[in-house]
């Protein structure tokens, strides 16, 4: 099946889960990225449990702080 990862179509296995994306980008430091899929955050609680269906598109956002 055909997914959008951050603005790249890819080719991924049917039935991918989430966790199985994650590694397979290598997601640095998974557990302080925000993830999106279709515009609509991923909850903490729903992230191992999701599957990712033909035509997803699937973005990665970390949030930064800063300041003087």
């Amino acid at each position: 099946m055909i997914i959008t990862v951050a603005g790249n179509r890819k080719e991924v296995k049917e039935g991918l889960t989430l966790p199985e994306l994650i590694e397979q980008e290598k997601v640095e430091m998974p557990e302080y990225v925000t993830i999106s899929i279709n515009d609509d955050f991923v909850s903490t609680e729903d992230r191992n449990s999701t599957v990712l269906k033909e035509g997803d598109n699937v973005e990665f956002l970390y949030f930064m702080g800063g300041g003087c």
